[in-house]
């Protein structure tokens, strides 16, 4: 996954740089998720990863390449004043289910129905 930044924009007033990015995800598939896609804003614009929030992200139909939106906050008192919580939901990760300790049941047979004719 490659993340270029297309425009920056810093804005005094509400403490944050807002960010035009695009990400090539030939080598991942499909689109990656909002978590992945912080990260490698955060290493690319040197800023924390708790301060970045990806607000919206859209891959064009029959392409592999996706452009969204981010701010990157100062503090993370300003994020957590200025974000919806809707967003700052969508920033976690998703973590890895674990596998169950209990056994899968087998899928039970369906009897067949005869019709006479």
């Amino acid at each position: 996954m490659k993340v270029n930044i297309i425009s920056k924009k810093q804005n005094p007033l509400l403490k944050r740089k807002e960010v035009i990015f695009s990400v090539d995800h030939a080598q991942n598939g499909g689109t990656p998720s909002r978590g992945e896609v912080s990260r490698q804003l955060a290493l690319v614009l040197n800023a924390k990863f708790d301060l970045v929030y990806v607000k919206k992200m859209k891959t064009k139909r029959g392409t592999t390449v996706a452009i969204g939106e981010a701010n990157v906050y100062e503090t993370p008192k300003q994020a957590k004043s200025m974000e919806p919580k809707y967003i700052i939901a969508r920033k976690e990760l998703p973590e890895k289910p674990e596998e169950s300790k209990t056994p899968e049941k087998p899928p039970e047979e369906k009897e067949e129905k005869k019709v006479d004719v």
